[in-house]
């Protein structure tokens, strides 16, 4: 109900009280008249001619006390709603009620304090996010800085180490080194994504041939476990988009793929084009991952369990990224996972 409407109901309910209240002692002026016409007493003789005067009496004294009431109500509403404005800052689920010609405010205050209130979680998930970042940070970069340090300190320690030893020692300290520039990388390129800093370089791409050629590509490491790739896919399959992002985001696919694989299993990667769109799914055999871990699989820094215990993959960023190279083709990526089968589908638009 907006302001106007409110004004006018409460209007509406002052002229009727006015002319209620004035028809009633209307209708008791004249029972009172006809009621004392019919007595012969002095009392009732004097009471009679005198009706009038208590009839006007009756209604300035009535008048006064509705008009005070009507008076004050505006006011009450004001208050009524300064008290709100008090509840609707509260960081608790209580409601805000008020009276019935103001529930129109009501609503739009409840709403306000709602959004507050998801304003206020917003903030709190933000802190908690980074807490949790500023921890994965500290894990995934100390402990190649760690390795770094510790090799570095033990050739300055002891000069007359043997050369085959100083040589595997420089050589540890090298890949950790690298590993460490990784990390920093990606971090540096999930701030890119986030901030839609990257532009696409689109062009026709052949997704079947790109998905050989990375299948080639990763048969070393399919192979190290026994395991190995299977392609089912369309020969004519196109879409518009970028070759290089595109490829990252298969890779990861693939790379997630050979790690959560039980050894000497088959992956399947199929391609098909279903209502307008190419769908890349990518299967494989592994331990169930349960559904929590699912809802966050994509989020920053998220790598299951095992992975986070060693100290090798990345800081949890590839499907991070993947997921956005994705989004920005205006596709989507879903993963889901039951009877140790892991299936992720990626689906792009065929003209993006």
């Amino acid at each position: 109900m907006s302001h106007n409407e409110t004004v006018k109901k409460l209007r509406a309910r002052l002229y009727i009280t006015l002319v209620l209240y004035t028809v009633a002692g209307y209708i008791l002026a004249l029972l009172l008249d006809y009621g004392f016409g019919r007595f012969s007493n002095a009392f009732f003789s004097w009471l009679d001619p005198r009706i009038e005067v208590f009839y006007f009496v009756y209604l300035a004294a009535g008048y006064c006390c509705i008009f005070h009431h009507y008076w004050n109500k505006p006011w009450s509403y004001l208050q009524e709603v300064i008290n709100a404005t008090r509840i609707m800052h509260q960081s608790n689920d209580t409601t805000i009620e008020l009276s019935e010609p103001l529930k129109e405010i009501e609503k739009q205050m409840n709403q306000i304090k709602m959004a507050v209130l998801l304003s206020h979680q917003a903030v709190k998930e933000a802190e908690d996010k980074k807490n949790e970042l500023v921890m994965y940070l500290a894990h995934d970069i100390r402990t190649p800085l760690t390795s770094v340090i510790g090799y570095l300190s033990l050739l300055d320690e002891a000069r007359d180490m043997p050369s085959e030893q100083k040589e595997s020692y420089i050589r540890i300290a090298l890949n950790k080194s690298m590993r460490l520039e990784k990390l920093i990388n990606e971090f540096f390129e999930i701030t890119r994504y986030n901030t839609r800093q990257i532009r696409l370089k689109k062009e026709d791409v052949d997704i079947s041939y790109m998905l050989v050629q990375l299948i080639d590509e990763f048969y070393p490491v399919f192979s190290a476990k026994g395991n190995s790739a299977v392609l089912h896919a369309d020969e004519t399959l196109t879409i518009h988009g970028d070759a290089e992002k595109l490829a990252r985001v298969f890779n990861n696919m693939l790379k997630n793929a050979a790690a959560y694989s039980y050894p000497n299993t088959e992956i399947h990667v199929s391609a098909q084009k279903e209502a307008g769109k190419i769908v890349i799914t990518f299967e494989n055999k592994g331990p169930t991952i349960s559904q929590d871990q699912l809802t966050a699989i994509f989020e920053k820094f998220s790598r299951l369990d095992d992975a986070r215990k060693s100290d090798t993959g990345g800081a949890g960023l590839g499907l991070t990224i993947a997921d956005e190279i994705v989004r920005l083709h205006g596709g989507e990526i879903k993963v889901q996972s039951e009877h140790e089968t892991i299936t992720f589908s990626v689906s792009l638009p065929v003209q993006s």
